[in-house]
C-alpha cells in the first residue's frame, strides 16, 4: 500500500462545528479521510491533500431530503440539481408509489406517462434516461456505482410492481393471491439489493397520462398489507403511503389504515399534509384532531410521520398553455390550451366568461372525473408584473382585493387584464398568511411532523422546490428563531437520516461519513428564480438558487464549491440499516 503523503484528504479549518446532535457548537477542525471523518479537533500542523477555510462559518452535517422524484434526473444529472447547491448531500426518491425501476422495456412508456402527469416530467426530457442500464431495481442500483454526485436512496414503487406482475390488468382490479405473492418476492428481492422501503399512493390526484388512476390505486388493503409485511421482514427502510383522503383531510378510516401498515411492517410510515386539506397545505384548524391520531398511533406501535412543507409556494402563473395549476378546473384548461387568437375569442365570449367565472372556486372534487388538486385560490394569487405602464399600480395587489374594490369576480380581474395585455400580464401564486405562519410555526415543533418536501426532479415547469432547506434555515432558524440553530440543523439532518435508516449519516461525528455543509449564517437563504433550457432536449425549468452555501461535500469530496459544480462523482447508493 503506498505511503501516505499528507495527514488527511481534507480538512475544514477554522469553522464552527454543529454536528447534528443538538448539542452546541463548537470551534474545530475537521479532518476527513477516506471519506469519513477521521478527527475533530486543533488541527494545527496537520496537512491535507485540499483544505477549505471555514472562518465564521458554520460545518453542518449534509441536509437529507426524504422526498424527491430523482430517480429519472439522477440517470443523467449525477449531482440532482438543484438542491446539491443548498447544502443537500442525500436524496431519497421513488416517492408516491412509483420509481424508475423495476420495469420492462414494453412498459416504459406506461412508465413515462405516469412521471409526466403525476410529476410534470416532460416526455422529451425523460428521453434522457438511460433506460438501457437497467431493467430490475437491483439493476437500477448498481447502474450508479461510480456515476453518483449526491449520495441516492430509492423506494420500490408500488405501481411498479403491479405493471410488472400483472400488465394492464394492474389498471383494472386488485391483485390476485398469487400476483401478491410475486410483489412481494420482487420486495424481498428489492430490500436485499438496498431499497429504502416501499412507496405507494391512493391519493385521488394520481393519474395517468390516459386520464387512469395509477395502478397503485387499485389495490385493495390485503394486498398493501401484505407488500408491507415483506420489507418489514427485512428489519429496515420504511414505508412511504398517499392514503386516498391525502386531498381533503386524511378521514378517521385512512388513520386506522395508516395505523395498521405501521403495525403490519413494524416501520416508521411517512405520509404528507397531515391535518391539512390537501398533500401540500399547511395544518390547520384539524390540526388538534391530528395529534390525537398521532398519539394514538405511537400508543398502539404503529407510529406514523407526516412530511411538513415549511416554504410557502411562490409559483407564476400565466394565461396561456404553460399553466398547469388548473387541471381540477375543466372549462379553464380547455381556455388555457387554446391558440392565442382562439383565447382571446373565448374570453369576448359572454357565455363562455359566464361559464370560467365561477369555475375556480367549483373546481373538481369527485376523484371519478379526474384530479382534484385544488387550484390557486383569489387571496393567493397577485399581480406580479404588467405589459402597459398603465397597469403599474396593480402590481403587488392581490386578486381578491382588487376584485373587492372594483366590484367584480376575481376571475374576471385576471382574465380581463390578461386580454388587455395580450396574455402578457404575469401573475404570482404565494400561499404565505399569517394563518399559513402560524399553522407551520405550530406544526413544526411536533417530533412526528418531518421537515422537508422539495419534491425534487418533479413540477419543474411550475416551480423548483430545492430551495426548501435554504428557506427553513433563515425563515424560520436565523429570523424568526423557532428553533436554535444547533436543533434546526437536526431537524433536517440527524432526524431524517434517522427515521429512514441511514447509519452513519446526518452528523458529524468520527468515523462517520463525511456529508457536511459550509454555509454563512448570515446570508444564507434562497436567492432567485430563473427558468433554463438545461434538461434532455432543450427542456426548460425553474432553478432555485440560494445564497451563503460555500461548500456541499458528499463522502469527503467538495461536489459545489464556492456555488460552482466540481467534477467529484463521490456519492453512493445508501440503504437503511
Amino acid at each position: 500500500m503506498a505511503e501516505r503523503s499528507h495527514d488527511y484528504d481534507l480538512i475544514i479549518r477554522n469553522g464552527f462545528v454543529v454536528d447534528g446532535s443538538g448539542l452546541p457548537r463548537r470551534r474545530v477542525d475537521v479532518g476527513i479521510r477516506d471519506g469519513r471523518i477521521a478527527k475533530l479537533a486543533h488541527l494545527e500542523g496537520a496537512t491535507a491533500n485540499e483544505e477549505i477555510d471555514a472562518t465564521g462559518k458554520i460545518v453542518s452535517p449534509g441536509i437529507v431530503d426524504a422526498h424527491t422524484h430523482y430517480d429519472p434526473q439522477i440517470t443523467f444529472d449525477p449531482y440532482a440539481t438543484m438542491s446539491c447547491f443548498h447544502g443537500v448531500t442525500t436524496v431519497i426518491a421513488g416517492n408516491c408509489g412509483f420509481s424508475v425501476a423495476p420495469c420492462k422495456p414494453a412498459d416504459r412508456p406506461f412508465l413515462s406517462g405516469i412521471f409526466a402527469r403525476v410529476e410534470d416530467m416532460d416526455p422529451i426530457a425523460m428521453s434522457g434516461i438511460t433506460w438501457d442500464d437497467f431493467t430490475t431495481f437491483r439493476e437500477f442500483l448498481e447502474s450508479r456505482k461510480d456515476k453518483l454526485g449526491v449520495n441516492f436512496a430509492c423506494y420500490i414503487g408500488h405501481s411498479n410492481l403491479r405493471i410488472w406482475v400483472m400488465g394492464d390488468e394492474s389498471y383494472k382490479r386488485a391483485a390476485t393471491d398469487a400476483e401478491i405473492a410475486a410483489m412481494c418476492a420482487m420486495v424481498k428481492e428489492a430490500m436485499a439489493a438496498g431499497a429504502a422501503g416501499f412507496s405507494s399512493s391512493m391519493a385521488p390526484t394520481h393519474l395517468d397520462i390516459q386520464d387512469r388512476p395509477v395502478p397503485s390505486r387499485l389495490a385493495d388493503k390485503r394486498e398493501v398489507l401484505a407488500l408491507v409485511a415483506e420489507v418489514g421482514r427485512s428489519g429496515a427502510g420504511s414505508i412511504a403511503f398517499l392514503p386516498s383522503s391525502a386531498i381533503g383531510g386524511i378521514t378517521p378510516e385512512d388513520q386506522e389504515y395508516l395505523i395498521e401498515i405501521g403495525q403490519a411492517s413494524g416501520l416508521p410510515v411517512i405520509i404528507q399534509g397531515l391535518g391539512g386539506r390537501n398533500k401540500v397545505d399547511a395544518p390547520s384548524a384539524t390540526w388538534e384532531a391530528s395529534q390525537i391520531f398521532l398519539d394514538d398511533a405511537v400508543a398502539r406501535g404503529g407510529p406514523v410521520f407526516s412530511l411538513l412543507i415549511t416554504r410557502p409556494f411562490d409559483r407564476s402563473v400565466i394565461i396561456g398553455p404553460a399553466n398547469l395549476h388548473y387541471r381540477a378546473v375543466p372549462s379553464w384548461m380547455k381556455m388555457l390550451n387554446l391558440p392565442e387568437a382562439e383565447r382571446a375569442a373565448m374570453l369576448r365570449d359572454p357565455a363562455a366568461r359566464e361559464e370560467l367565472r365561477r369555475a375556480v372556486e367549483n373546481y373538481n372534487r369527485d376523484p371519478a372525473k379526474g384530479t382534484t388538486v385544488p387550484p390557486p385560490i383569489w387571496p393567493t394569487v397577485f399581480v406580479d408584473r404588467v405589459a402597459d405602464a398603465a397597469n403599474l399600480p396593480l402590481q403587488g395587489r392581490s386578486i381578491q382585493d382588487l376584485a373587492e374594490e372594483q366590484g367584480k369576480a376575481p376571475a374576471d380581474i385576471v382574465l380581463d387584464l390578461a386580454l388587455a395585455e395580450d396574455f402578457k400580464t404575469e401573475f404570482r401564486w404565494r400561499t404565505e398568511s399569517p394563518e399559513w405562519r402560524d399553522a407551520v410555526h405550530a406544526a413544526q415543533r411536533d417530533p412526528r411532523m418531518i421537515i422537508g418536501t422539495s419534491d425534487g426532479g418533479a413540477h419543474l415547469a411550475k416551480d423548483d422546490g430545492s430551495d426548501w432547506s435554504s428557506y427553513f434555515l433563515r425563515s424560520w432558524v436565523i429570523d424568526r428563531g423557532v428553533w436554535s440553530l444547533e436543533e434546526g440543523i437536526r431537524q433536517i439532518t440527524q432526524i431524517p437520516a434517522a427515521l429512514l435508516g441511514l447509519a452513519g449519516r446526518g452528523t458529524i461525528h468520527v468515523g462517520g461519513w463525511a456529508d457536511i455543509m459550509i454555509f454563512d449564517p448570515a446570508t444564507v437563504g434562497p436567492w432567485k428564480k430563473e427558468f433554463t433550457h438545461d434538461l434532455p432536449g432543450g427542456v426548460g425549468r425553474v432553478k432555485a438558487w440560494g445564497k451563503g452555501v460555500k461548500a456541499t461535500i458528499v463522502n469527503g469530496q467538495p461536489i459545489v464549491l464556492d456555488g460552482q459544480l466540481t467534477d467529484n462523482l463521490p456519492g453512493r447508493v445508501v440503504r437503511p440499516h
